[in-house]
């Protein structure tokens, strides 16, 4: 990584400007921008916003059911008895779900693979959460399974993979529709083409 450490600036600075440009999406310029926020910032929001990062690691699991992010056994999806149990949308990371539920158009449950299918980088089958998916189709109660991995080759190969895997079943399986561009990961898409992706979804 390029050395954004600024000479004439406090080691604790450079430290923090460092730690910060590590994070996604933070190049060195917003790093900085970041950083010398925080130093103007009242003392109050600077330790909330320190305590809330350590509660992360601290108080966030995992779902003993879908995967998703939940700061008890069940996440607060699963949890709603209200929601369509004879449907399951699975998508590879749990930012995903926040895109969809935002969109507002699907009220069944979700599958969080937490990853892809990618031989490159070695990931196969079993570094995925496919093994847990499957068990939750041996109850009879689903009867569709709609495939929101990303459109890129990783998403198409684990789509492709787990519609051979599902469709012996009986089960339906559904691909969203092809109104998301191809190399467009979920969370980056706009609520009309999410909206218009799920509706319009497809046999798989």
């Amino acid at each position: 990584m390029k050395d954004t450490s600024l000479p004439s600036t406090a080691g604790a600075v450079n430290k923090l400007i460092d730690s910060l440009g590590k994070l996604p999406g933070i190049g060195p310029k917003s790093a900085q921008r970041l950083a010398f926020y925080l130093m103007r910032a009242p003392e109050e929001q600077v330790l909330t916003l320190s305590d809330t990062i350590r509660s992360i690691k601290n108080q966030i699991s995992q779902c003993r059911i879908c995967f998703n992010v939940a700061d008890s056994e069940l996440c607060p999806i699963c949890q709603n008895t209200k929601r369509e149990a004879n449907k399951i949308c699975v998508v590879e990371q749990p930012q995903d779900i926040l895109a969809l539920e935002h969109v507002g158009v699907y009220r069944g449950y979700y599958h969080v693979l937490h990853g892809a299918i990618s031989p490159t980088e070695g990931i196969t089958s079993q570094n995925i959460r496919i093994n847990e998916l499957m068990s939750r189709l041996n109850d009879g109660q689903v009867d569709e399974v709609i495939l929101a991995t990303n459109p890129t080759t990783e998403g198409e190969a684990t789509a492709m993979y787990l519609s051979r895997l599902i469709t012996p079943l009986g089960i339906k399986v559904t691909r969203l529709a092809r109104g998301l561009p191809f190399g467009t990961e979920l969370e980056y898409a706009d609520d009309v083409t999410l909206s218009r992706a799920m509706e319009g979804r497809q046999n798989f």
